[in-house]
């Protein structure tokens, strides 16, 4: 089963795709998709930019499931509002190709990959290229999104299987079920 990771960005969005075969992971893919050519006032031009690449990731690597990292308000609230429109647009792409999308937050993500919620971009890095055997390390951004693809692949599956247990009750983030808060029947909390 491939899982898509998006660590979402206005300027820079990372995504990251790997295959989930039982307990196993291997890597697939993983990049960026980059605003930066366009006029930094063309917002919505950005948001179409975000929203064809998530578009041609998907189309590209079919994968089964997404995880998006989840927004919180930061110093800068202009900022903050400008990252979460870059995020719905990569929500509404995933959505519109009929994937479930779970979120996780970068301390999740972060404690799930490195085992610390307060590792530096750096220590995920190191992690992920360990987790995925990959033979130099990757992008930052590409990290995080592997990063969550990896946190979905591990906690997706675990509610899944605790869904199952509880007797068939419908999975809140099983890796290819409906996802911890998902968007393709309305955001579940």
């Amino acid at each position: 089963m491939h899982i898509l990771g998006i660590d979402p960005g206005l300027l820079i969005t990372g995504f990251g795709v790997v295959d989930m075969d039982g307990p196993h992971l291997r890597y697939v893919a993983s990049g960026t998709i980059k605003t930066a050519h366009l006029d930094k006032k063309d917002l919505p031009g950005r948001l179409k930019v975000l929203f064809d690449g998530v578009r041609e990731v998907v189309q590209r690597y079919q994968p089964e499931a997404a995880s998006v990292e989840i927004v919180f308000v930061n110093v800068n609230p202009q900022a903050t509002l400008l990252l979460g429109q870059a995020r719905g647009a990569c929500i509404t792409a995933l959505v519109s190709t009929g994937l479930p999308v779970a979120e996780y937050t970068a301390l999740q993500m972060k404690k799930a990959v490195a085992g610390y919620g307060m590792a530096g971009k750096a220590e995920v890095q190191q992690m992920v290229m360990r987790l995925l055997k990959l033979p130099a390390l990757p992008g930052k951004d590409a990290a995080d999104a592997l990063g969550l693809a990896i946190i979905h692949a591990h906690v997706g599956t675990a509610m899944a299987r605790l869904a199952k247990a509880a007797g068939g009750l419908e999975s809140t983030g099983g890796a290819g079920t409906k996802a911890g808060a998902s968007y393709r029947d309305g955001r579940s909390r």
